[in-house]
């Protein structure tokens, strides 16, 4: 089960003197939950490679510990937007930990990368329940079910593992409630109506807030919400999906209708399509990157098959644009993502705090992205969809 914290704008004022995200780096073993030095002062600089003018998208240092409250976000360029039509607010721009905290990394340097996330302005993060086990009043948590034990009761979306499986994960993380369970992928066993009704009996227990769905389908989550309608049920929040510069379809065909219909919104994973969207590959794989990591074969097939290889020459085609906005590819791709309908929060996967900090320029290039410019982007790409109406 993976577990997901939002930061509350609110609570970032209110908690300042407490979060040790805030304050300047405490001994081995501190109090709050967090991990054990979570909390230093000033991050890295700009870090990443690109075109020469990127650095004046690179975001400022964070303000000193005391200067951080609700504000965070203006001083960086951090935006805020309403999960869907809920009365959540996000970061747009997330951290996805599931780089972060891999074992390819030390735990300093994951730390490292949290502290920068927080301190500019970022209060969504998506990671395994590993460090969310903290101060409930801070933080807004998530958790994901479908995948539990061996067990055939302990994986899939039935009443008794929804149920089961939250209050284990909240046992856990030794907290109360969670603000938002996600049922994570659809499940043929379980019934839609069971699915739903078991969320609505956790929301009305008080072990959640919300619910939302991830990677199901567009009629999947019509199906929920009607069904929510029909038996005056409590209906999703907001569907994760992949999305990026070759992964399209759903978030502009199917989800945005979704948005309008019936409220439900986005956030978004894998901007870079697991890091292929940058020019670091051009044709081969480096020894620095992902693909050459043990356990991400898959990922070097793709990169080396005929599909990947013609990703990585539209990547290529790009080039001239990022020279004309003086910003990386990685930016780019964020920024386009960024700009989608009903996107509320894009999640970022980064591998050391230098990465993040430039995927962070990627807020100041999407106020450069005109209509004309996306026009150009898809005439490169030649991949927009198209209704099928």
């Amino acid at each position: 089960m993976q577990v997901s914290i939002v930061c509350t704008e609110q609570n970032l004022r209110s908690r300042i003197s407490e979060d040790r995200l805030c304050g300047p780096r405490p001994g081995p073993g501190g109090g709050n939950g967090w991990p054990a030095g979570v909390g230093h002062g000033n991050p890295p600089g700009g870090g990443g490679s690109g075109p020469k003018g990127r650095a004046a998208l690179v975001p400022r240092p964070p303000a000193p510990a005391g200067a951080l409250r609700e504000s965070t976000g203006r001083s960086t360029g951090m935006k805020y937007r309403n999960l869907g039509k809920s009365g959540l607010r996000v970061s747009c721009l997330g951290l996805g930990t599931w780089v972060t905290f891999g074992s390819q990394i030390s735990d300093e340097t994951a730390e490292d990368v949290l502290t920068v996330a927080y301190e500019h302005g970022i209060n969504l993060f998506d990671t395994a329940e590993v460090y969310a086990a903290g101060k409930r009043s801070s933080y807004v948590i998530t958790t994901k079910i479908f995948w539990g034990g061996q067990a055939e009761t302990e994986r899939g979306l039935s009443r008794k593992h929804i149920i089961e499986g939250l209050r284990g994960s909240l046992d856990r993380l030794q907290l109360g409630y969670v603000d938002i369970v996600f049922a994570s992928c659809s499940d043929p066993n379980s019934p839609m109506e069971e699915i739903v009704r078991a969320m609505t009996y956790v929301i009305n227990q008080g072990l959640a807030l919300y619910w939302g769905t991830s990677q199901w389908g567009a009629a999947e989550i019509m199906e929920a919400y009607s069904m929510a309608r029909q038996f005056n049920l409590i209906p999703p929040v907001c569907e994760q999906a992949e999305h990026h510069l070759f992964q399209r379809e759903k978030m502009e065909l199917q989800l945005p209708e979704l948005y309008h219909k019936i409220g439900v919104g986005s956030v978004t994973w894998s901007p870079l399509a697991c890091g292929l969207i940058t020019s670091k590959y051009d044709g081969q794989v480096p020894d620095t990157c992902r693909a050459t990591i043990k356990g991400y074969q898959w990922l070097k097939d793709k990169v080396q098959s005929e599909d990947g290889k013609k990703q990585q020459a539209k990547v290529m085609d790009l080039l001239p644009i990022t020279h004309q906005l003086g910003c990386t590819v990685a930016q780019l791709a964020i920024a386009w993502c960024l700009r989608s309908e009903g996107v509320s929060s894009v999640l970022l996967g980064v591998s050391s705090a230098e990465q993040l900090m430039e995927h962070l320029g990627a807020l100041q290039v999407l106020s450069q992205l005109t209509p004309q410019m996306v026009m150009e982007i898809d005439g490169l790409l030649g991949n927009k969809s198209h209704s099928k109406k």
